[in-house]
């Protein structure tokens, strides 16, 4: 089974894979002109530059194009917000920091920085299923940290 994206994440992806697969695409091509009409492709940089963002463009393509051909799609309308799962947003209370606000995503979504963590990292594997009141413990490089699940909620 591939990654699990919620119905609104799946219309941002194809969103921004139609605009790479259009502008964007068309934006690289002009620079690659341009650079080919600096002359001798072996010395020239800016060439050189715009065939690799090309590489960069395809690439993303690909990897967004397998994505949602891989992937389940949760119904934004069938997200719980009674046990943890993808789409909901959990706040937990851990006595060294406090409270913590994690949004549960799939893997591809995952930003740690941004509070994005995966149902398949170490805290999002032991949250899935949880409800409000259970704790869990989790081994991080700093030893074991236990989390109270204080709220489960939809995201804004």
């Amino acid at each position: 089974m591939g990654s699990k994206i919620t119905e609104s994440t799946r219309a941002k992806i194809l969103a921004e894979l139609e605009l790479m697969k259009t502008v964007t695409r068309l934006e690289v091509a002009e620079k690659i002109k341009e650079a080919r009409s600096f002359g001798d492709l072996s010395e020239n940089s800016e060439y050189d530059e715009a065939k690799n963002e090309q590489a960069k463009l395809e690439s993303k393509i690909d990897e967004y194009e397998y994505l949602l051909s891989n992937c389940t799609i949760i119904k934004d309308s069938e997200v719980k917000t009674d046990v943890v799962d993808v789409g909901c947003v959990v706040t937990v209370f851990d006595q060294d920091f406090g409270e913590e606000e994690f949004t549960i995503v799939g893997s591809t979504e995952a930003d740690p920085m941004l509070g994005k963590i995966s149902d398949q990292s170490p805290i999002g594997v032991q949250l899935i299923g949880k409800k409000i009141g259970d704790i869990i413990k989790v081994e991080t490089p700093n030893g074991t940290n236990e989390f109270k699940i204080m709220k489960i909620g939809l995201p804004k």
